[in-house]
């Protein structure tokens, strides 16, 4: 399904084995600063990990403050490694968040996960959330070889505006020359401000991430009106033009997702382009389902599928 359809979304658009969950799940709340700092608050107050299988998980602060990255480490890992950047629409989220999937990804792949606390929007707009991530890259890439770390068996993964960021990353790595990340991996990435632009979408009222959160946060990680006619190198992915070069892309989307649309226009662009890309469209499907349905046999079987495109990149190539 389309996510330009103009009517707006009922329970019956969902997959049943996600109707539970967003049905219970709590308004989305972004668009006071008060809301957002709530949010953030109670998102830092995730309790610690539970790590299996001889997983050790520390913090490491940057000068910045606000930026550091959280890292797991597996027993006898691989030498692979993970950088993972949490979603949150560039304006809420917390690497916390993700602390269960980052554990688990090292346990099961033996893969070092390193999950980066980037800033936010509006206080701190492009380019500082990307400039934390590159900041985060670069410290992996330091510590590689004190870590067991192959530094040229890394990738970047995030989740929606995460996703947005690791895609951005990968396209200013690739420019910048050097190392690069040998793989992306994008669950329902935030890749295109043109689609918050478009007052078409408001309708709809997509479950998790509607237009108008998305209008906010386009707007705040801008800092100027989305859709415009021009916009910074590496603001929005999926604007660029030339896509050659790029590694590998799994991007994964529910059907009913905001952001199908420019997923699927990316995936074909980086496709055309002579990267090779797999696409995982999962029908009935909304925004963040594989965390917010976590439990459900459709998240499980989504995140398996992506654990293992990831484990032939990174463990058994």
């Amino acid at each position: 399904m389309s996510s330009t359809a103009t009517t707006r979304m009922r329970a019956d658009d969902l997959d049943p084995d996600l109707r539970r969950p967003y049905r219970m799940m709590p308004p989305v709340a972004v668009q006071r600063a008060w809301q957002r700092r709530l949010a953030n608050r109670a998102m830092r107050l995730a309790p610690a990990p539970r790590l299996s299988d001889g997983t050790t998980f520390e913090v490491v602060d940057f000068d910045v403050p606000g930026t550091g990255v959280r890292v797991f480490t597996p027993a006898g890992g691989s030498g692979g490694a993970l950088l993972w950047i949490h979603g949150g629409g560039y304006v809420i989220g917390a690497a916390q968040m993700d602390d269960r999937a980052c554990a688990g990804l090292a346990a099961r792949l033996g893969i070092t996960v390193v999950s980066v606390q980037y800033r936010l929007a509006p206080e701190h707009p492009f380019p500082a959330p990307l400039d934390d991530c590159l900041a985060a890259w670069e410290w992996l890439q330091a510590e590689a070889s004190v870590r067991g770390i192959d530094p040229e068996r890394v990738a970047v993964g995030g989740q929606s505006a995460g996703g947005g960021l690791a895609a951005a990353l990968v396209q200013r790595l690739h420019d910048r020359g050097g190392v690069r990340p040998v793989a992306q991996l994008l669950y329902c990435p935030m890749l295109d401000d043109r689609t918050a632009a478009t007052r078409a979408h408001d309708p709809r009222r997509h479950f998790a991430w509607t237009n108008r959160d998305n209008l906010l946060g386009w707007r705040s990680y801008l800092g100027a009106a989305p859709g415009g006619a021009d916009v910074p190198a590496y603001a929005v992915p999926g604007r660029r033009a030339d896509l050659a070069g790029l590694p590998p892309a799994w991007i994964g989307v529910g059907d009913i997702d905001l952001f199908h649309d420019e997923d699927v226009a990316y995936a074909e662009a980086l496709r055309a382009a002579g990267v090779e890309v797999t696409t995982d469209i999962v029908p009935g499907a909304p925004h963040g389902f594989e965390t917010i349905a976590w439990s459900s046999e459709l998240a499980k079987a989504f995140r398996g599928r992506a654990e293992v495109w990831l484990g032939d990149r990174l463990v058994r190539a």
